[in-house]
């Protein structure tokens, strides 16, 4: 199970960390990422880490955004600053045993109910 946390409204050039607690397995095991949707626009990877702990990110949020897994907690975060209202989507946290990188895990087998995110 993923659930996602820590979305809101924020005014553009600010922050929010979102949160995905995973339960049922160990994070570390599975590919693990971020995909958001906004409304009228297609699906899209913002960002992914893997097995080893190597991350990828969507050109449109690189340098602005960080994944991170904390293994204790077992928790998936997404730290996002410099925040740009065509940032304004739904967040979803994913999780897939053999899709990795920003780019596939939008095809991911397990989804969260998905956070939302509105940059004003």
């Amino acid at each position: 199970q993923l659930v996602e946390s820590g979305g809101g409204s924020v005014q553009a050039g600010g922050s929010l960390r979102l949160a995905c607690a995973v339960s049922g397995y160990t994070a570390s095991s599975y590919c693990m990422g971020w995909i958001r949707q906004a409304p009228g626009k297609e699906r899209e990877g913002v960002a992914a880490i893997d097995v080893l702990n190597s991350t990828t990110y969507a050109e449109s949020v690189k340098g602005r955004f960080t994944i991170s897994l904390n293994n204790a907690k077992n928790t998936l975060y997404l730290q996002m600053n410099s925040l740009k209202p065509e940032d304004t989507a739904m967040y979803y946290c994913a999780a897939d045993p053999f899709l990795c990188g920003y780019q596939h895990i939008q095809r991911a087998a397990y989804w969260g109910q998905g956070t939302q995110v509105t940059v004003s």
